[in-house]
C-alpha cells in the first residue's frame, strides 16, 4: 500500500476517532451535575445491543492479552444471525461470504487457515466447503466455516490476537473462542424461544428459522441447558464468469473478415482470449440443525465439573447451471472445425470484429459458429459434527486451583454426489468486456432442445474426515495478590483422511462417433431464471432412463491421511507491579511443542494406486510476554510480544500424487509431509481509553515477521532420490534417475507485515433529548505486507494471500428499553487468491427490534441490503500491479434476505 493511501485512510481514520471525541471529552472533562431527586433522573437504559457493547468492553478491559470479545445479551439473543457476521464488526477481522452469508474469518490480513476456532476450549475444524472452484470447492485446510451452526447457540466469541503460554500454539493470526451457554449462567429455570421467518430476492422462498433454549440451576449444585437451532434456506448465485484466460492462434479461415493488423494477431497466438464466457447460476437448498447440551456439577463447594455436548448437521443440495463457450481446446470462442457430436456438424469459426486492450486482452468479439456448451450440475453435500467435552475446576486451596477438559471431536464432510451432464451446440455469439462486467449476446435460439447434442456424463464423489483428541491439566498458584504461577500440560491428536472417485466421460465416444443417439428429446427443460439469457437444461433422471446409464464410480483416488499428535507443556506467570507509580499486570511465560507427523497415501503409477508413507517429527519453545500499564482509571497501554507457529494446510501435507515417464521423461508430483510449520515473531502497542457506560477509543500498532511459508515450487533434472520417495514404485526408476520436473510444496516465502488498528464506540448520551439514544460503533484496520518468494534461489517479491490491506466497519445503533435498530456496513479492500484475487466489497446489515411485552421482543434482520456484488479476476501473462491486467473471472449477485420474527423469554 502506497504512503499516499496510507496517509488519506489514517487521515480518514482520524476524522472518525474524532466523531468520537466529545463524548469522551465530555465525560471526562465536564463536572458532575449536583444530584437531583431520583424521579427526575432521564437515565438511558441499558439493554439490548448496548448491553452487549458494555459487557464485551468490560472483559477486554481487564484481559492481560490483546482481545476482543462479543457476548450476547440474553438467551438466543446473539447480536446477529450469523456467527462470521458478528465478528466482522471487531477491529482486524473480515470474512467472506457464501451465498450473502459469512463463511470465513480472515484475522490482521492473514487468511482463514491462519486463525485457530476452539469451541468450548477445544480447537475445532469444521469444513464445508464452496459450490465454486474459484472459491475452493473440497477444499482441505485447517479453516472452520462458521455457517456449520447457527449463531443462536452461543453466549460469547472472543478474539485473542495476541500469544500467551498458556493458550495452545498455532492460529498466528489469532484464535477465536467459541463458547456455548452454560446452566450455572443462570439462576432457578430459564427458558428462551425464537422464531424466524424471511425470504431472499432472488430465491423468492419462504426461509424458517428457529431457536429454543431451557436452563435449570439446583442452588448452583447441579444444572442442566438443552439447546436446539433449525433452519432452512435457498439461496442463488449467478452472474457471469469465465475459467481464465490463454492465448489461443487462429487459422486463416477464422480471420478471413478481419482487417490485416488484427488477422496477423490472431493467428500469431498473440491475443489472449477469455474462457468459458459462461452465464452461471449456484442454486442451494440448505438445512441446518444444532443441538446443544450442558450439564455442571458441584458436588462439593470447591469442584465444579462441566460436560458439554453439541451436534451439528448441514446439509446442502446443490445445482450448478452454465452456458458456455466450450472448445475441445482452450474452451475460448475458436472452436475447432470437426464435428464434436455425431448428429452436430458446424463450420469452422469466424471472427467478424474483435477489440483488444494493451495487453492483447480480447475485451470484444462477434463471432459465428463456435462451439457452446450446457452443463448441468448436481450436488448433494453433508456436513456432520459432534463435540463432547468434559471440563473440571477444582479449587484446592485459597491459593491453588487445578483444571482441565478432555474431549474428543469428529466431523464428516462428504459429497457422495457431484455429477455433470453436458451438452453441445453451435452459433453466433457477441461478447463485450468493455463495460463492469461481461455481457453476452447469442445469435441463436439457446432455448430451442433442437439446437443441442448429448456430450459428456461426469460422476464423483468426495468424502472427508477429521478427528480430534484433546486432554488438558493445568494448575495455578497464587503467591499471593499479585503473583500467580500457571503450569500445564496437554496432548492433541488430530487425524485428517479423505479420498475421491470419479468417472468421468461416460457415453462420450460413443456419441461422437455416433453409435449412440445423441438427440435429447424428452430430457430438457428451459432454465428462465437468469437475469441475462434462458437455456436448456438436463432433467437427470430422464436423462439417464434414456441414455441407459447407471451411475457408478471406479475404485477411490486421491486417498490420504494426515496424523499429527502435539504433546505441549508450559509455563506462565501472571503479575501485577507498579511503573512509575500506576498498575502494571501482565503476564510472562514459555510454551514447549513436539508434534509426530505421519501422512499416508497412494501415488498415482500408470493408474493404479500404490500406497506410500511419510513421518516427521519437529519440536520448539515459545516465549511470549503481555503486559498492561494503568496510567489512569480511564486509560492504559497494552504491548504484546511472542514467537508462534502456523501449521501448513493438510492439502500441503497429504502423502498423495503422481509419477508418470513419457519415453525417456520423468515427471513426480507430490505433497510434502516433511514441511515446517511457519514461525513468525509477533509484537503489539494499544491505547486504549474507557468513558461512559459503553464508551471506549483504542488505536494499537502491531507487526508479524513469518518465516517458512509455503508455496508450490517444480524443480528440474534432479535425481529420484531427491524426491524421498521409494524405490520400485515405478518400473525402471531408480535412486539415480534423472526427474524432468519435480512439483511439490516447499517452505520458501518469508512475509513482514505491518497494521494500525483504530476502534471507537459510545452512546451519543451528550446530544439532547431522544438523540441520547444513539450510539455508534466504528474501526478501521490499514495493513502494509511484503513477501518475499525464493524462485530458482533467487528471491520474488509477492503478496500474502487473503490480505486486505484496508477492512472498516461501522454502525449506527439508536436503542432504548421500547424498542431500537441498526445498521452496519462492512468494507474490505481487494485481496489476492491463488491464481486470481477478489475485488473490494462493502455489506450493509441492519437490524431492529420492539419490546412488546417485558418478554416478549419482535425483530427485523436484514442481511446484504445493497445486493452487493462478489467480484472475481485474474490475470494471464500479466501480474496485478496494473489495473488494467485484471481480467474477468467471477461477477455474482446472491440477494437481500430479511427475516421477521420474535424472541420469547420464560
Amino acid at each position: 500500500m502506497s504512503r499516499t493511501k496510507i496517509a488519506l485512510l489514517a487521515g480518514a481514520a482520524q476524522l472518525v476517532m474524532a466523531a468520537f471525541a466529545p463524548a469522551a471529552f465530555a465525560r471526562v472533562e465536564d463536572p458532575a451535575p449536583a444530584a437531583e431527586p431520583a424521579d427526575s433522573v432521564d437515565a438511558v437504559v441499558v439493554t439490548g445491543f448496548r448491553k452487549s457493547l458494555g459487557a464485551a468492553r468490560e472483559a477486554k478491559r481487564s484481559s492481560a492479552i490483546v482481545t476482543d470479545v462479543i457476548v450476547a445479551e440474553d438467551m438466543a439473543k446473539f447480536p446477529d444471525l450469523n456467527l462470521a457476521e458478528s465478528l466482522q464488526r471487531l477491529p482486524g477481522v473480515a470474512i467472506n461470504r457464501e451465498g450473502g452469508e459469512g463463511r470465513r474469518v480472515s484475522l490482521r490480513g492473514l487468511g482463514p487457515d491462519f486463525t485457530r476456532v476452539q469451541l468450548n476450549g477445544m480447537e475445532v475444524l469444521g469444513n464445508v466447503d464452496s459450490p465454486m472452484d474459484s472459491r475452493g470447492q473440497t477444499s482441505r485446510d485447517r479453516a472452520f466455516d462458521f455457517n456449520i451452526f447457527a449463531s443462536d447457540l452461543f453466549s460469547k466469541v472472543d478474539v485473542r490476537k495476541s500469544f500467551s503460554a498458556e493458550q495452545d500454539e498455532g492460529g498466528m493470526a489469532g484464535t477465536v473462542g467459541l463458547y456455548t451457554a452454560k446452566p450455572f449462567d443462570y439462576s432457578g429455570t430459564k427458558a428462551a424461544l425464537s422464531m424466524q421467518g424471511g425470504t431472499n430476492s432472488a430465491t423468492k422462498d419462504f426461509q424458517p428459522r428457529g431457536a429454543a433454549m431451557i436452563s435449570k440451576n439446583w442452588d448452583d449444585k447441579f444444572g442442566a441447558l438443552f439447546s436446539v437451532a433449525y433452519s432452512k434456506r435457498k439461496t442463488e448465485e449467478q452472474g457471469y464468469n469465465t475459467y481464465g484466460a490463454g492465448t489461443q492462434k487462429a487459422v486463416a479461415a477464422n480471420v478471413v473478415k478481419l482487417s490485416p493488423a488484427d488477422a496477423a494477431k490472431a493467428t500469431n497466438g498473440e491475443l489472449i482470449f477469455q474462457r468459458g464466457n459462461r452465464l452461471s447460476v449456484w442454486d442451494s437448498d440448505q438445512e441446518r440443525l444444532g443441538l446443544t447440551a450442558a450439564l455442571q456439577w458441584r458436588p462439593v463447594e470447591n469442584v465444579t465439573l462441566t460436560l458439554d455436548a453439541l451436534h451439528g448437521k448441514f446439509t446442502n443440495d446443490r445445482s450448478e447451471l452454465h452456458l458456455a463457450t466450450r472448445a475441445s481446446v482452450g474452451s475460448t470462442i475458436l472452436g475447432a472445425a470437426t464435428p464434436h457430436s455425431g448428429n452436430l456438424i458446424s463450420a469452422p469459426p469466424v471472427l467478424n470484429a474483435i477489440e483488444y486492450d494493451k495487453y492483447n486482452s480480447i475485451v470484444y468479439a462477434d463471432v459465428d459458429n463456435t462451439v457452446f456448451a450446457t452443463e448441468t450440475r448436481r450436488q448433494e453435500t453433508k456436513n456432520t459434527f459432534d463435540q463432547l467435552v468434559l471440563t473440571g475446576e477444582w479449587k484446592v486451596t485459597d491459593k491453588l486451583t487445578i483444571d482441565g477438559h478432555i474431549g474428543r471431536e469428529k466431523s464428516d464432510y462428504d459429497i457422495p454426489i457431484s455429477d455433470k451432464f453436458y451438452t453441445e451446440a453451435f452459433g453466433g455469439l457477441i461478447t463485450d468486456y468493455r463495460g463492469d462486467t461481461g455481457k453476452n449476446t447469442y445469435k441463436w435460439n439457446t432455448t430451442d432442445a433442437n439446437n443441442y447434442r448429448a456430450h459428456e456424463i461426469d460422476f464423483s464423489a468426495t468424502y472427508q474426515t477429521t478427528e480430534l483428541n484433546n486432554a488438558e491439566l493445568n494448575g495455578a498458584y497464587a503467591f499471593n495478590d499479585d503473583f500467580v504461577l500457571k503450569g500445564g500440560v496437554s496432548y492433541r491428536g488430530f487425524e485428517n483422511s479423505g479420498f475421491t472417485q470419479a468417472n468421468d466421460d461416460v457415453n462420450k465416444t460413443a456419441w461422437e462417433k455416433g453409435t449412440l443417439d445423441d438427440r435429447l428429446d424428452g430430457v430438457t427443460k428451459v432454465f428462465s431464471q437468469h437475469h441475462d439469457q434462458s437455456w436448456i437444461i438436463v432433467d437427470w433422471d430422464k436423462a439417464l432412463s434414456k441414455y441407459g446409464v447407471t451411475r457408478t464410480l471406479l475404485a477411490p483416488k486421491g486417498i490420504y491421511a494426515v496424523k499429527e499428535d502435539t504433546n505441549a507443556g508450559y509455563l506462565q506467570l501472571d503479575w501485577k507491579t507498579e511503573f512509575l507509580g500506576r498498575p502494571l499486570r501482565g503476564n510472562t511465560g514459555l510454551r514447549a511443542y513436539e508434534t509426530e507427523l505421519k501422512s499416508s497415501g497412494v501415488m498415482s503409477v500408470k493408474g493404479v494406486n500404490t500406497p506410500t508413507e511419510a513421518k516427521k517429527k519437529y519440536s520448539g519453545v515459545l516465549p511470549a510476554l503481555n503486559a498492561v500499564l494503568e496510567v489512569s482509571d480511564q486509560f492504559q497501554i497494552r504491548m504484546a510480544a511472542a514467537k508462534n507457529i502456523n501449521r501448513p494446510a493438510l492439502g500441503a501435507y497429504a502423502m498423495n500424487g503422481s509419477i508418470s515417464v513419457d519415453g525417456s521423461t520423468v515427471t513426480v508430483s507430490t505433497g510434502n509431509p516433511n514441511l515446517d510449520p511457519y514461525k513468525s515473531n509477533e509484537f503489539d502497542l494499544s491505547a486504549e481509553w474507557y468513558f461512559g457506560s459503553v464508551g471506549m477509543l483504542t488505536a494499537g500498532v502491531f507487526h508479524k515477521d513469518i518465516d517458512g511459508l509455503v508455496s508450490s515450487q517444480t524443480t528440474t533434472n534432479v535425481t529420484y532420490a531427491s524426491t524421498g520417495l521409494a524405490e520400485g514404485l515405478y518400473p525402471g526408476v531408480t535412486g539415480s534417475t534423472i526427474v524432468a520436473q519435480y512439483t511439490r510444496q516447499v517452505n520458501n516465502t518469508s512475509a513482514k507485515l505491518t497494521g494500525l488498528e483504530l476502534s471507537a464506540q459510545s452512546d451519543f448520551f451528550f446530544l439532547p433529548g431522544v438523540l441520547k439514544h444513539m450510539g455508534a460503533v466504528a474501526n478501521l484496520t490499514l495493513i502494509d505486507s511484503s513477501t518475499t518468494n525464493l524462485v530458482n534461489g533467487k528471491p520474488q517479491k509477492t503478496d500474502i494471500f487473503g490480505l486486505s490491506d484496508v477492512n472498516a466497519n461501522a454502525t449506527l445503533y439508536y436503542e432504548t428499553a421500547k424498542w431500537g435498530g441498526r445498521v452496519s456496513a462492512n468494507y474490505r479492500s481487494d485481496y489476492l487468491i491463488d491464481n486470481g484475487a477478489f475485488n473490494a466489497t462493502t455489506y450493509v446489515d441492519a437490524a431492529a427490534f420492539y419490546q412488546l411485552t417485558p418478554s416478549i421482543r419482535l425483530s427485523l434482520d436484514a442481511i446484504n441490503l445493497t445486493n452487493e456484488r462478489e467480484e472475481q479476476v485474474n490475470s494471464f501473462n500479466n501480474g496485478f500491479g496494473q489495473t488494467g491486467a485484471r481480467r474477468l473471472w467471477n461477477f455474482t449477485t446472491s440477494g437481500r434476505t430479511v427475516f421477521v420474527g420474535a424472541n420469547i423469554q420464560f
